[in-house]
């Protein structure tokens, strides 16, 4: 009997109870990360050499890569920042409001994530494949995909907003592939907390190869129009790798269930 799981992006509690549920299915199938340890030791892990120029394989950030809250080192925010930010009623962080308030498009009205909301407010498992030309990030929630171009192409100059953005990569040195993205979609949010950005907005992702079993990944922010200075997001975040014949669960944002969720918690208790 086939099983399904979603996820209520309007509370961490969904997420929590999420997890539970997958981990009751039988491995390897409908892994959810976090809790799902690979076989070898820890230090097995971090002892045994990198590959060069490689970061294949399937990455787990456990839970510290869902951050509903938000970061701890946001930069302040500019007038025009201020201004949009205000509009944005979230469901957790500073703009938390109660559940029939929020106004989270990716919760109310069913839109993506969009990015970089993935790398700053869900970041589960996701699997790296590199061909000639391209890093492919594969990533569970939301079951969405990124293709980072390694051709050394220019990125685009005047660029038709996308909801993942536009995004090239190169290895500056043998263990540490640098990703730069812009071109977003200013209708989605940085995370859970409602924190806005603009179409100017460029990312940088620094992927940098510790050992075999281990990765940091750090992420610099820069929007001039929302933000007084650039800001990281994630800093030197530790991702470990799965084993290899891990099968990630589905985790695919319902707006249905979501509207579900909504008129359950609205609902007056008895």
């Amino acid at each position: 009997m086939r099983k399904t799981f979603t996820i209520s992006i309007l509370a961490s509690a969904a997420a929590s109870l999420v997890t539970a549920l997958a981990l009751a299915q039988t491995l390897p199938w409908n892994n959810p990360g976090s809790e799902q340890s690979p076989v070898e030791s820890e230090a097995s892990r971090r002892s045994a050499p990198a590959p060069k120029r490689d970061l294949s394989g399937i990455w787990d950030a456990g839970f510290a890569g869902v951050a509903p809250t938000g970061q701890n080192t946001v930069a302040p925010l500019t007038p025009l920042g201020e201004r949009i930010g205000k509009t944005h009623r979230s469901g957790d962080g500073s703009r938390v409001v109660a559940v029939p308030q929020i106004n989270d498009p990716l919760s109310t009205m069913g839109d993506p994530a969009g990015f970089p909301r993935t790398l700053l407010f869900e970041l589960r498992p996701f699997q790296v494949v590199q061909t000639a030309s391209q890093v492919l990030m594969l990533q569970m929630f939301e079951k969405r995909w990124r293709v980072i171009w390694t051709d050394g192409r220019a990125l685009p100059r005047d660029p038709d907003p996308r909801w993942y953005g536009y995004s090239t990569g190169k290895w500056v040195d043998d263990y540490t592939f640098v990703v730069t993205t812009i071109g977003t979609d200013e209708r989605t949010w940085l995370n859970n907390a409602g924190d806005p950005h603009s179409n100017e907005l460029k990312v940088e992702e620094r992927y940098h190869r510790v050992s075999r079993g281990t990765m940091e990944l750090t992420v610099l922010l820069d929007d001039p129009k929302i933000y007084t200075r650039p800001w990281i997001g994630r800093d030197r975040l530790q991702l470990r790798l799965m084993p290899a014949d891990t099968d990630l669960m589905e985790m695919i944002p319902s707006a249905s269930e979501a509207a579900e969720y909504r008129r359950l918690m609205a609902a007056p208790r008895k």
